[in-house]
């Protein structure tokens, strides 16, 4: 985590009279109930608990202007030091990220540790800092302040959730995540490599423990399509060179599709700055939540088709991938979801299904690519099925292209 540097470098005598005013608001919630006495007691002993902390870890810093009380919500008031408001707002975030979930932890500690039907409650946190060029600041903007922190602070976990876009928005803003490539083996061709399809990894897993939860943070916040478009463009500026034939695939998430501002002529240009061509490409189409428009994905992939480009649909199996995406797309390639592969060799009814894919497959004219190949055995059952193409980390693992012989 990019720390303040700490809110303590803000600390120094030129900047008393600063021009922004920061409040971080603590609420300790309960659950409705009707044993009012009961959190009654709980409320005031978070009030001198939430006292005692805050006075001791803020208490000497001279930017510090006190506590408040409203009910039983606290707000703890600092002058700020000059500067962009944005920057000052995650400045605070951070610091309050620092030191409070320790507290509610302790908090809730000693509860459990006195009452033995203690009812768990929740530390909401908000965070706001407004412009004051006033001093003393008036009590109007004491109150936006106050108002802007309790909206922040709404629901539990809303300090953590401002925290990940911001983090989300640096990774885009400074393009922090990497292309590596897991290969695509032909079982028909003497197991020679088909293609490589392109991965998104973090540098920094503080916040996101890898591109999963990367790519549910950015849909949570509206960021899917700048993600998506820094992944597809890193996938293909990563790509140093194909052998004749091979193919590169490349996630696109079908919902991006959809957005107004999807332009599919980005991609070429991208590919001719980098000395590839359309027919070397796989567009993976990857379905994180059901796809509400099928006809203007469609109408983009008919785009890119007409352009030379092929297409797959990835994860079939399991989540929303289904045989509507299959009769509605009409893909080149089904890759076979991990979870079908897994110990086929022991499962009559996996195997089952996937032998109903290939038969689907062979009428519509689709290659079949099968997915998460970790074991021997399941190899050897694929392989018998007649699947034409395998990916696992048995064949390979992930990597930076320049690391793997091509």
């Amino acid at each position: 985590m990019r720390q303040l540097r700490d809110i303590w470098r803000l600390n120094d005598t030129d900047n008393v009279n600063s021009s922004h005013l920061g409040i971080i608001y603590l609420s300790w919630q309960l659950p409705t109930d009707d044993r009012k006495q009961h959190f009654a007691s709980q409320h005031e002993k978070w009030r001198v608990f939430a006292e005692f902390e805050a006075e001791a870890e803020f208490g000497n810093f001279l930017h510090y202007e006190g506590l408040y009380w409203m009910k039983e919500d606290l707000f703890i008031h600092m002058r700020l030091a000059a500067g962009h408001q944005q920057l000052l707002e995650g400045w605070l975030l951070e610091f309050a990220h620092k030191h409070i979930p320790e507290w509610e932890k302790r908090f809730a500690e000693e509860l459990g540790n006195e009452e033995q039907s203690y009812v768990g409650g929740k530390l909401h946190v908000g965070v706001s800092v407004v412009p004051s060029d006033k001093a003393p600041m008036d009590g109007l903007i004491w109150y936006d302040a106050m108002k802007k922190a309790i909206l922040h602070g709404q629901s539990a976990g809303s300090m953590d959730r401002s925290l990940k876009r911001r983090a989300l928005e640096r990774v885009i803003s400074e393009q922090l995540i990497k292309p590596v490539y897991q290969p695509i083996i032909s079982l028909l061709r003497e197991d020679e490599v088909f293609g490589f399809e392109a991965l998104t990894r973090t540098e920094d897993r503080t916040w996101f423990a890898g591109p999963m939860e990367l790519f549910q943070c950015a849909e949570q916040e509206g960021l899917t399509y700048s993600l998506d478009k820094l992944a597809r463009e890193k996938a293909i500026d990563g790509c140093l060179r194909l052998m004749p034939g091979q193919k590169l695939f490349i996630n696109v998430m079908a919902q991006i599709m959809e957005d107004p501002c999807f332009s599919p002529g980005q991609t070429l240009s991208l590919l001719e700055e980098h000395r590839l061509s359309p027919d070397q490409v796989v567009f993976e189409i990857t379905e994180r939540s059901s796809i509400a428009d099928f006809g203007s994905v469609k109408k983009a992939l008919e785009h890119y088709r007409s352009q030379g480009y092929q297409i797959a649909i990835d994860d079939v199996g399991a989540g929303y991938s289904s045989l509507q995406s299959i009769a509605e797309l009409r893909p080149d390639y089904l890759k076979v979801d991990r979870s079908i592969i897994q110990n086929i060799h022991q499962d009559e009814m996996k195997e089952h299904i996937l032998y109903t894919l290939i038969q689907l497959a062979a009428k519509m004219d689709i290659s079949i690519i099968a997915e998460g190949i970790e074991l021997d055995a399941e190899l050897a059952k694929v392989r018998e099925l007649g699947i034409e193409y395998a990916q696992g980390y048995l064949l390979g693992r992930p990597a930076l292209f320049h690391t793997m012989m091509v």
